[in-house]
């Protein structure tokens, strides 16, 4: 302004001089003495407007001064030029949004963006510890939905210009996380685009920034401690001195959490860390971060801590945690930090309104309003009271409903059921139980932590199938899993009756299993089984016969009974498998309804050193055997006597059949027809025959009565034998024995 007035002040002043002294080519131009002097420009009568060079030369020619020209605001066509935007003063822009009464044409919306954009970005560069609730309920104010792009880009360039706050802008996204997941979910993926992009162009400064934001959303349960893990293993995978250096402070944010979540990772990490010092291929100030890390582990990162006082602002149970990885797609969607013409532009802008009353007090939501009028320029009609009035009425389902579908930009009325066939889903809670298993130290903070992961109803069968397989998978047999299993039984009864459905379906399919799997499964379900986390009844399904049973079944069957009877004792599982209430459960494994299955069970458990356990199958095939063999027997014999009262029947089959024929023979001899008389030959042939048959019926009949007889004689004789047998009397005995020496003396001559 300075430099303008001089000019002008200096363009007067000579056309004055001109004008009252007559050009005079010998006048000498004024000293520098005098223009250097202050009152000299104060002398002069300024113009208050700049003249061109062309209006100089006109004014030379005529020998006037030309009056003041009008000076007029152009109103700009466009209000985007190549930057994204031009500056305005606020009042020019108040004036311009007043000029536009139509909301719905496109200079109101990009005059209202500009103007978003600007109030975010203010806000985000001034918030900080004291004053970050208030900033917070600043934001819900305004459309962060719609400007949700601005917001995120705005949030990560104030955490990279200012890495220092890092912990505040996190504590942010914590916050604006628990009400509108959606943002959090894209600030995630742009920071995890960031994180690939710089480690990939080796821009170290923007990397450290990226991952140092990364660990304090881990910090604040925004993002799940997987990609922690991952960024470490990458940044190991390939050391350098920049690539450890960068997982040092990466460890710094966010170690104490890592130490509580997943010990055993953080462990690995430290392994490798400590072999890199070891191989001394690092630079000497590389291997003195590692060593200072050490000794902060050691410490148990006192001086870092997880939420500093003040920013835990958040409830566990509000919190959401996005499960995303490296390896996972994220599409930054840069299109949302760009203006873009909305036709339901007010629709929109009244459905936040009524989110946002959900959010914040009525009170807050009223201020916001007569804020957002003086921003405007524009009043609030009886028309729009009306609507806020009626809006209050409606249920908070049906706005996040409408927030859903503006975020992912689908009408309501075209939403379609989408049915995902490729199991990704569970494939997903199948690797974070998995990950949360090998991350636990202690089984009640394994049980604690999938607890937290709020399974839907039945996936309570997935989660009882996976800490099977994780124990089926171990080198050994872990307690761990036990304990884990059984804590679980003991908490809903749900499990009870998973770990049992799992306990058949793997009988099932024990042959399929190596000798490894085998033990491991086998002592998981004994100490299911002798802690009674779940019922005895789940042995009803064994049965230990030749036929029924296999290599495997029966390796099976013995590991888990060594393993009762490590627990329990010999004599305490004797007397649970003796319980009258539990006997039924047991028929299977000590089976009495044939001697060969019995003797097989009884040499089974002899084998394994259990025979103990059979005492009472022992005493019961000693006691029926006898029995066993008179039932066989008599079955042997009913069967007899069908095989000849078939034949004898047969044989009466015949001889009525033969008889019909002679009686059919008769009709025909005494048929009115001329008679053939037989000769006496014929006659005594047949009456021969005749008499045979009669004969070989009553052979036939005699036969069958005497076979009966014995019979009966036989049995009655046995019975009576074993029954009393009267032993013989001991002079009969010495002539026995007589006789018997008498026989084998030699003859004598």
């Amino acid at each position: 302004w300075f430099i303008m007035s001089t000019l002008t002040l200096k363009s007067s002043v000579v056309k004055v001089s001109r004008r009252r002294s007559s050009p005079s080519p010998t006048s000498s131009p004024p000293s520098n003495k005098r223009r250097q002097s202050p009152d000299y420009y104060r002398q002069r009568p300024r113009s208050p407007i700049p003249i061109s060079r062309r209006n100089d030369e006109s004014s030379d020619e005529d020998g006037e001064i030309p009056g003041p020209t009008p000076h007029t605001i152009p109103k700009p066509t466009t209000t985007v030029g190549r930057t994204g935007g031009l500056y305005m003063p606020p009042a020019k822009l108040r004036l311009l949004q007043a000029s536009i009464t139509d909301k719905s044409s496109q200079d109101y919306q990009r005059l209202a963006w500009e103007a978003l954009k600007k109030t975010i970005n203010g806000r985000v560069n001034k918030i900080n510890i004291s004053n970050l609730v208030l900033i917070v309920r600043e934001l819900f104010k305004d459309n962060i939905v719609r400007g949700r792009g601005l917001l995120a880009r705005g949030i990560i360039q104030a955490q990279i210009a200012s890495p220092f706050y890092t912990h505040v802008y996190a504590a942010l996204v914590a916050i604006i996380n628990t009400k509108f997941p959606q943002i959090g979910e894209l600030l995630v993926k742009r920071l995890i685009n960031t994180f690939r992009r710089t480690y990939q162009r080796n821009d170290k400064t923007n990397c450290l920034a990226s991952i140092r934001f990364i660990a304090h959303l881990v910090n604040q349960n925004v993002l799940h401690e997987i990609v922690a893990l991952q960024i470490l293993i990458l940044l190991l995978e390939n050391p350098s001195d920049d690539s450890c250096e960068l997982a040092i402070g990466f460890i710094k944010e966010c170690g104490k959490k890592l130490s509580q979540i997943s010990p055993r990772g953080l462990d690995s990490v430290f392994s490798t860390l400590r072999n890199l010092l070891h191989e001394s291929t690092l630079d000497r100030r590389t291997q003195y971060m590692i060593e200072v890390l050490f000794a902060i582990r050691k410490d148990q990162f006192k001086e870092h801590a997880i939420i500093l006082d003040g920013l835990d602002l958040v409830d566990e149970q509000d919190q959401l945690t996005h499960m995303l990885t490296l390896d996972d797609q994220c599409d930054p969607e840069p299109m949302l930090d760009v203006f873009n013409y909305d036709p339901e532009y007010e629709v929109n802008e009244n459905k936040y309104k009524e989110i946002r009353k959900q959010i914040l007090d009525e009170s807050d939501a009223d201020d916001d309003d007569e804020s957002s009028e003086d921003e405007n320029g524009n009043e609030k009609n009886e028309e729009e009271e009306s609507e806020e009035d009626e809006a209050e009425s409606k249920g908070i389902r049906k706005c996040l409903v409408y927030l859903l579908n503006y975020v992912f930009n689908f009408p309501e009325e075209k939403q379609q059921t989408i049915i995902d066939q490729t199991e990704t889903n569970l494939v997903t809670l199948r690797r974070t139980i998995y990950l949360t298993i090998q991350s636990s130290v202690g089984a009640e903070e394994c049980a604690h932590k999938l607890l937290k992961m709020n399974l839907r109803p039945g996936q309570e069968m997935e989660l009882c199938q996976m800490i099977l397989d994780s124990c089926a998978q171990q080198r050994t047999y872990e307690r761990f899993f036990g304990l884990l299993g059984q804590r679980f039984c003991l908490l809903k009864k749900e499990y009870i009756e998973c770990f049992e459905k799992v306990f058949e379906d793997q009988y099932d399919i024990v042959h399929r299993l190596e000798n490894v799997k085998l033990r491991n499964v086998a002592k998981f379900f004994a100490h299911l089984l002798y802690t009674d986390a779940i019922s005895w009844g789940v042995l009803r399904c064994i049965r230990l016969t030749e036929e029924d049973t296999t290599s495997s079944s029966r390796v099976y069957i013995k590991n888990l009974f060594l393993e009762l009877v490590e627990f329990l004792g010999l004599t305490k599982l004797n007397n649970r498998l003796k319980d009258p209430t539990l006997t039924e459960y047991f028929e299977g494994i000590f089976p009495r309804d044939n001697t060969k299955n019995t003797r097989f069970s009884i040499n089974f458990f002899t084998s394994i050193g259990l025979g103990g356990l059979t005492d009472e199958l022992r005493d019961f095939l000693r006691t029926n055997t006898n029995i066993v063999q008179d039932q066989q027997q008599q079955q042997i014999s009913h069967v007899e006597d069908d095989d000849d009262d078939g034949d004898v029947l047969e044989f009466h089959r015949k001889l009525q059949q033969m008889k019909m024929a002679a009686t059919a023979r008769s009709e025909q001899e005494n048929s009115p027809k001329p008679k053939r008389s037989l000769s006496p030959q014929r006659k005594k042939k047949s009456e021969k025959q005749s008499s045979r048959t009669t004969k070989k019926v009553s052979r036939h009949d005699d036969r069958q009565k005497t076979k009966r007889r014995r019979k009966s004689v036989s049995s009655s004789s046995s019975s009576s034998s074993s029954n009393s047998s009267p032993s013989p009397s001991p002079e009969r005995r010495k002539k026995k024995k007589d006789t018997s020496t008498k026989r084998h003396e030699p003859r004598r001559r």
